[in-house]
């Protein structure tokens, strides 16, 4: 394994992206083996100590756990099993943890450790409960650490639902509206055919749209202790770059790969994003498709904010709230005289809001005993009609 080089960032030049997740597979980590191979991983960790002294935000989402598992059960390695996963995961994952918290406090980095399953993110509430976790993370400089919570999420284990974290990386990139999504592969990239049969294979180094042409260069993924392949990181760029996040898939082991990424240079394969983030939220918010019914009347104070300046709804300009919704829910948002002027997310339930509305942001907190923001629907989640 190639370390990381001792050059700096000021040396290639500024930071292109600002909030990065970087998605490290098992055979990045273990290069290609049965055990984690520390070395992989302490490479990955500098590049990522040292992008965030340059001024970037990131976030690792990583697998390894049931190869850290491997790792003291070694008698496990010949057998199969969707149990036999779940406690390799449950055996592995504070291992893995814990060589990762390590690592980064040498850096003087604090981490924290963050296990989803796919219903954590698949609902507005749950939606919202991960990303307030996360961006309160990054705002205090934590590095989250994501992983498959493969102790309880059988989808996962037994390929039903994520493939090798690619899938959760993309969905983590869009629920913290990243900039940049890195997935770190085994190969260099999306290649015309596999470089490991094909000598004469030429690497793509940008790909505009992931449709059935792209798809098809995708080889049937053939290893034994891994979950993804390139078909699996092609579907997660494809969902990360309709939500406006720019994915490159790069070599892992290549020398200072994220630090070069994050610098703007030409590595591995890029796929731009095909939208903005507030573009793509507005789309499904515009869809109609998860309305609640709710209604949120405003004053027209509030509502000529919303109109002619694109500000969020603060509760002072909240008069009524009508229906019955959850926090997380689509809600419509009218004029006093019934013109429905907005659609969007709201941070509070309609019992919340009703005991909120009226008051100033700054007495949330005493009048319900806790607080989700200062916004009860927040600009970025929100669609002027």
């Amino acid at each position: 394994m190639t370390t990381s080089s001792t050059s700096t960032t000021s040396q290639r030049g500024p930071l292109v992206y600002q909030r990065i997740v970087v998605k490290a597979g098992t055979n990045v980590l273990t290069s290609s083996g049965t055990r984690l191979d520390r070395a992989a991983m302490a490479a990955i960790v500098g590049q990522m100590a040292e992008i965030q002294a340059a001024g970037a935000q990131v976030i690792l989402v990583t697998s390894g756990a049931i190869a850290a598992g491997r790792e003291v059960i070694a008698k496990s390695r010949d057998a199969k099993g969707v149990g036999l996963g779940q406690m390799l995961a449950a055996v592995g994952q504070s291992r893995l943890m814990h060589a990762y918290q390590e690592m980064f406090a040498e850096h003087g980095i604090i981490v924290a450790q963050a296990l989803l399953t796919h219903q954590d993110v698949e609902g507005r509430r749950g939606y919202l409960n991960v990303r307030n976790t996360l961006e309160m993370l990054l705002a205090n400089g934590v590095v989250p650490i994501v992983n498959e919570n493969d102790v309880v999420d059988t989808e996962e284990i037994s390929q039903e639902r994520f493939g090798d974290n690619d899938t959760l990386s993309a969905l983590v990139a869009n629920i913290i509206d990243a900039d940049l999504l890195l997935i770190l592969s085994d190969v260099a990239g999306l290649y015309t055919a596999d470089p490991n049969r094909d000598k004469n294979a030429t690497l793509i180094e940008r790909v505009d749209s992931v449709d059935a042409s792209t798809m098809a260069l995708a080889e049937e993924h053939r290893s034994s202790t891994t979950r993804g392949g390139m078909g699996s990181k092609l579907r997660a760029a494809g969902l990360a770059m309709s939500t406006g996040v720019n994915v490159v898939i790069a070599r892992g082991h290549e020398p200072d790969v994220v630090i070069n990424v994050a610098s703007g240079q030409a590595r591995g394969t890029l796929f731009p994003a095909t939208a903005t983030h507030v573009e793509s939220r507005k789309r499904w918010l515009l869809s109609g498709t998860a309305d609640s019914g709710g209604i949120v009347v405003v004053d027209d104070g509030a509502a000529a904010a919303l109109r002619k300046q694109s500000r969020s709804l603060l509760p002072a300009g909240v008069q009524e709230v009508t229906g019955e919704f959850k926090r997380g829910d689509v809600v419509a948002v009218a004029a006093q005289g019934g013109q429905r002027i907005a659609v969007g997310v709201t941070n509070y339930d309609s019992d919340e809001l009703s005991c909120i509305k009226g008051a100033k942001s700054s007495d949330i907190a005493g009048l319900l005993g806790h607080s989700f923001g200062d916004e009860a629907i927040h600009r970025n989640n929100m669609a002027v009609l």
